[in-house]
């Protein structure tokens, strides 16, 4: 008799067990492979004196987003002045190296009135396309007011940027765009010249009053 309850309560725990590995077999069958790729996000900064007063709000806004990265992105910060060029290269997660980076390189100098805008939008599509060519998915967040001012060959021709970007498009067609901290008027010239080549999902534009909300929107865009 004892014999038998023991064989029952076996037979019963061999069918609780294989039930239970059915169900997990069945998960794991039905689990989707990981689908994260690392972002390569290039910042474009205002630094000239025209947009001296919104640089302190810019730098926070610059290390609100990096904060929200992952250990495994990369960004890259372009400063624009009178010229652009690189500042800082690496992980978002460097938040001391980063303010050091800005604070040496973004400080005040009544010469630098001009804004190369045209130039750093230049040189972010190149480096996104290295960064695409890595297995990055790469991004473009601008910083600044947007005024042309200074060198006409280095502004923004908003002519020919729908076409820049629809070339680089062509190479890293998941690429995003994002203007942050500019006036309306100015954001809306973003939307009319760019939202017919990157769309609406891929293109963010926010002034000061609703960053937050657009930086979820970014982080959306890039696969987060």
């Amino acid at each position: 008799m004892k014999l038998n309850k023991r064989l029952i309560t076996i037979g019963l725990l061999i069918l609780v067990l294989a039930i239970a590995l059915k169900f997990i077999w069945t998960f794991l069958k039905n689990l989707k492979p990981d689908d994260f790729h690392p972002a390569a996000v290039i910042f474009v900064m205002d630094s000239s004196a025209s947009n001296q007063n919104r640089l302190p709000e810019q730098k926070k806004m610059l290390r609100q987003i990096c904060n929200l990265l992952d250990p495994e992105d990369q960004i890259k910060i372009l400063r624009v002045s009178e010229d652009a060029y690189l500042i800082y290269e690496g992980s978002p997660m460097n938040g001391s190296t980063i303010t050091k980076s800005m604070d040496a390189f973004t400080q005040y100098d009544e010469n630098d009135y001009g804004t190369a805008y045209g130039e750093g939008l230049k040189k972010a599509f190149s480096h996104a396309l290295t960064m695409k060519k890595e297995g990055y998915v790469p991004a473009v967040v601008v910083i600044g007011d947007l005024e042309n001012e200074g060198s006409v060959e280095k502004q923004i021709n908003w002519d020919t940027l729908p076409q820049n970007v629809e070339k680089t498009k062509e190479y890293a067609p998941d690429i995003s765009m994002m203007f942050l901290d500019a006036h309306p008027a100015k954001l809306d010239l973003v939307k009319e010249k760019l939202t017919p080549v990157l769309g609406e999902n891929k293109l963010i534009v926010s002034p000061e009053q609703n960053v937050d909300k657009s930086i979820r929107k970014f982080l959306h865009a890039i696969g987060r």
